[in-house]
């Protein structure tokens, strides 16, 4: 099957879980989503594909469903809510950094067969793991702040507090993304891959999180009529 398909196909099953979790779990949910996405991303991010014309690292898609759980945690529930899922976020990453170096100290027994595949995978881990736990915290955090920044004036301009979700939602996740696109690639990759191939790897990254962040809007729309609708806990 074409990459182009199986990443299309990976965007809507990832948007379909984050709701099918929030709908199941409630807010519970979306921080368990948090905690598997964060995990998830970090791994797949190791994996570079070719599709729609562009050299590209697997788990931009993964990592973008964190900022549509923020942002529904934002309007659904309260800005303190959507600071706890970043927070869970950074502390995953830290985690998963602090448990693959205990991996790969261990010396395997000679019947091993799984060991020589973790250290090429794990190996690599900490530099991105870090990365990612810096770049994570900076871009999460501007996220929810901006997010509730454009939501405040709106607000105060239009008088409807439940109005210009759309805008606040793609503004926010929009350059709260360029900055997450441009510092992970280069704190992760740099020196790692060619130049071409770097600023490849950030143009396309930034395209999928444009795509992706247009197509969680939906999804956001969806999360609050479900909580309007009393269908959340």
């Amino acid at each position: 099957m074409p990459n182009e398909i199986l990443l299309i196909l990976n965007l809507i099953v990832i948007y379909g879980a984050v709701l099918i979790f929030y709908r199941l779990f409630g807010k519970a949910g979306l921080f368990a989503w948090t905690v598997f996405a964060t995990i998830t991303a970090n791994i797949e991010v190791l994996l570079l594909v070719d599709a729609f014309g562009f050299e590209q690292t697997l788990g931009n898609i993964m990592f973008a469903s964190t900022f549509a759980v923020t942002d529904i945690l934002s309007e659904n529930h309260s800005k303190k809510e959507a600071g706890k899922a970043v927070g869970v976020g950074i502390a995953v990453s830290l985690m998963l950094i602090i448990i693959t170096k205990f991996w790969l100290a261990f010396t395997p027994s000679a019947n091993d067969f799984a060991y020589e595949g973790f250290e090429i995978v794990f190996s690599n881990t900490p530099r991105v793991l870090f990365a990612g736990f810096a770049v994570y915290a900076a871009a999460q955090a501007f996220d929810v702040w901006l997010y509730h920044r454009i939501w405040e004036f709106t607000n105060r301009k239009s008088g409807d507090r439940r109005g210009f979700l759309w805008l606040r939602n793609n503004l926010a996740t929009l350059i709260s993304q360029l900055i997450n696109a441009v510092l992970f690639n280069v704190l992760a990759f740099g020196g790692t891959y060619e130049t071409t191939t770097l600023l490849s790897i950030i143009a396309s990254t930034y395209i999928i999180y444009i795509v992706a962040a247009l197509l969680d809007t939906p999804v956001v729309y969806i999360a609050r009529r479900l909580k309007d609708k009393e269908k959340i806990s």
